[in-house]
């Protein structure tokens, strides 16, 4: 498989604080890899890192050449004083045919929302149109920062498994960070624990089973361990 980005000894210092130390990950094309943590654990600052926004003090990021990135930030809600239509948001990304622009609505499900403005939307509609918005630039790499930020239950249940759906249809690749335990152990490939450092990693089924991740998230651990195999258990006919 063709490894889109790499990051290796990657090392992030303020002042005499390590944010990240000795982190190692790659992201292969068709795989969703999923970042989570508690608050403080370098999450976001791992991302910047990775995607060339900040400089790391130790280590070094390698990207395929010629990748392509698309970027969806975590914003809590649409600017209220943004009066723009998705239709003007979408045509900002870049050069690409609009043609391009409507395919990524519709695939993310929200081509009905072309003429709305954007400060009108929903938390989950906005985040389907930021989606848009990078799958537009044709992508080979996804990068999402908590992308169920604000989105309620519904849009919860909807959103991991509609980005699985693009990155194994497309064969791109994505990273995302979230702090949403339970979706994230079912709709991605990958599962990275971190803790200023890589504390466990492996598929979820893995990482579920390491005394790093019981650590860190404690009793929530072990009740998200409980919640997935209800989800999974077979139900009796009634």
């Amino acid at each position: 498989m063709t490894t889109l980005l790499e990051g290796r000894g990657i090392g992030v210092r303020a002042g005499e604080r390590w944010l990240l130390r000795e982190v190692d990950l790659a992201v292969q094309a068709g795989e969703v890899v999923a970042l989570v943590g508690p608050n403080g654990a370098g999450k976001s600052t791992l991302l910047r890192t990775l995607l060339g926004l900040l400089r790391p003090t130790a280590g070094a990021v390698r990207r395929a050449a010629g990748a392509r990135v698309g970027y969806v930030p975590g914003l809590d809600a649409p600017a209220a004083d943004l009066p723009l239509t998705v239709r003007r948001m979408m045509s900002l990304t870049g050069p690409q045919p609009v043609a391009d622009a409507r395919a990524a609505l519709a695939e993310t499900g929200v081509d009905h929302l072309l003429a709305a403005r954007v400060d009108q939307l929903s938390y989950g509609e906005f985040q389907r149109v930021m989606l848009a918005r990078a799958l537009a630039r044709q992508p080979d790499l996804l990068v999402l920062d908590e992308p169920l930020r604000g989105v309620d239950v519904n849009g919860e249940r909807d959103l991991y498994p509609l980005l699985g759906e693009v990155v194994h249809r497309r064969g791109c690749g994505a990273l995302l960070a979230s702090h949403d335990l339970l979706h994230v152990l079912e709709g991605t490939d990958r599962l990275i624990c971190l803790d200023v450092e890589v504390r466990c990693a492996g598929r979820p089924d893995e990482v579920l089973e390491h005394a790093e991740f019981a650590r860190l998230f404690g009793v929530h651990a072990e009740a998200y361990w409980h919640l997935r195999r209800c989800a999974r258990a077979p139900r009796l006919a009634a």
